[in-house]
């Protein structure tokens, strides 16, 4: 005999669907404040300065070469291996390494052009600053250390003099140092620009003040502290200036142009890997930490209430500044940190932005390094721009 099965009462039914209904909602919650949860993390290693600071992910495998030649060894990676001039920085000393000479052994072996090397077992860090000291050190060009007043006090610039009244204000990146401009202060300084090397809010190993929630602003805020360079370089002499960042250094600048009544002074731009599209910079960067890119608009909308950051008008493309001066930008096509597409992208708008602009795309350089993948090319670019900026002036 067929026994049927036994049919939930209703009762039953309606408490399997709350039960059901309840899951789903459970699942989604969960869900949602997973990715919140990394919307927050990512916005914190975005904003917080404190997460931006580098570590040193590379080892010394100790020294090589000779008396004649010295060279350095390191355990083989990613950084280790780039083309080029480099800075090794490691707890208490630095060196400059060149290009690499070979892999004897399985390690990365690159000449010593300045300093010793670490010991093996050292943790180091390559860096595209090859230069940490100062401008008389570095090149033997006197400067003075002096102070910028902005909104929230003082702060710290080289100034190193010049006879030109058109003067260069370098902005360095995110968790950077002035010491980025130590590569190109020999060609500004030939040209006759006077040069402030400035600092802004948060650069607390610098000695700049701190913003008044302690986070970066991307760009936003840190506008203001370059425009009061720009005041200050007038209230000196200077009746033109040209803007030089590097990365983030690229989005000040160009939050300069676009919101600072002082940008009217700005005769020429130069912008090293620079951003000019944050969603497509945090999205370059969350896909290299595999991060799923549907974090991406959540820690923009999480950073947007934490700083009021506003990604849109980072954009360039999309909301091009009003003040579009004579620009060169430099960006390399390993650049892994902003993606070179941005780039790219500004340099095809320019005509229809009616802006002159000049790109240049280093082929192999990663993030800031196309000086140092080429220095000599790197240079005569520059010193031809400047040529035609400083004649403009």
């Amino acid at each position: 005999m067929r026994v049927e099965p036994r049919q939930p009462s209703p009762r039953r039914r309606r408490r399997i669907a709350l039960l059901t209904t309840l899951a789903v909602v459970v699942v989604l919650l969960l869900a949602a404040g997973g990715v919140l949860g990394g919307g927050w993390y990512y916005s914190g290693q975005l904003l917080e300065p404190a997460n931006a600071q580098p570590g040193y992910g590379d080892t010394s495998a100790g020294p090589a070469g000779d008396e004649a030649k010295p060279a350095v060894l390191l355990e083989e990676s990613e950084d280790t291996v780039l083309p080029g001039t480099w800075g090794l920085v490691w707890q208490g000393g630095t060196a400059r390494v060149g290009p690499v000479q070979g892999r004897p052994g399985g390690k990365v072996q690159r000449p010593l052009v300045e300093g010793s090397a670490p010991p093996a077992g050292t943790k180091v860090r390559m860096q595209a600053s090859v230069w940490t000291t100062d401008p008389r050190a570095a090149h033997g060009l006197d400067y003075t250390d002096v102070k910028i007043p902005t909104e929230l006090g003082d702060a710290p610039a080289w100034f190193v003099p010049g006879t030109s009244t058109t003067w260069a204000i370098t902005v360095h990146g995110r968790a950077g140092a002035r010491t980025e401009a130590l590569r190109v202060m020999p060609q500004l300084h030939e040209r006759g620009l006077p040069v402030l090397a400035v600092t802004y809010r948060n650069d607390g190993a610098e000695g700049a003040p701190a913003s008044p929630d302690g986070l970066y602003h991307l760009g936003g805020t840190e506008w203001r502290d370059v425009e009061a360079a720009i005041r200050y370089a007038q209230g000196r002499g200077a009746t033109r200036v040209l803007l030089y960042g590097w990365s983030m250094g690229g989005a000040i600048v160009g939050q300069v142009l676009a919101r600072s009544p002082l940008a009217g002074a700005v005769v020429g731009v130069v912008l090293d890997a620079p951003v000019t599209n944050w969603t497509k910079t945090l999205q370059l960067q969350a896909a290299n930490r595999g991060v799923p890119t549907a974090i991406v608009p959540v820690a923009e909308l999480v950073s947007d209430w934490r700083a009021d950051i506003g990604f849109d008008r980072f954009d360039l493309v999309a909301n091009p500044p009003p003040v579009k001066p004579r620009t060169l930008i430099f960006h390399g096509n390993a650049d892994g940190t902003v993606p070179v597409q941005a780039s790219r992208d500004l340099a095809a708008a320019a005509a229809r932005l009616q802006w002159p602009l000049q790109y240049v795309e280093v082929p192999g350089a990663d993030h800031t390094a196309e000086w140092n993948v080429d220095p000599d090319a790197y240079a005569r670019t520059l010193g031809d721009f400047l040529t035609t900026v400083i004649g403009a002036s």
